[in-house]
């Protein structure tokens, strides 16, 4: 499990939500995917991927 500062964990929930449920979200709602399926994700990504995700999303001016 990687450690990860509270600002880092929710870019990341909020790149997981926009990228990798983004087709659960359109069918069932916003509130069907929650914090903990987006850490679960995040978790199995491993932390190179993460740090990428992390690194794109300051690229992008998401935090």
């Amino acid at each position: 499990m990687m450690v990860l500062t509270k600002q880092d964990r929710d870019l990341l929930r909020g790149i997981v939500r926009k990228v990798h449920f983004a087709h659960v979200e359109a069918k069932h709602g916003k509130a069907f995917v929650t914090d903990q399926e987006c850490d679960k994700l995040i978790d199995s990504l491993g932390p190179e991927i993460a740090e990428r995700m992390i690194r794109f999303g300051v690229d992008k001016g998401l935090r």
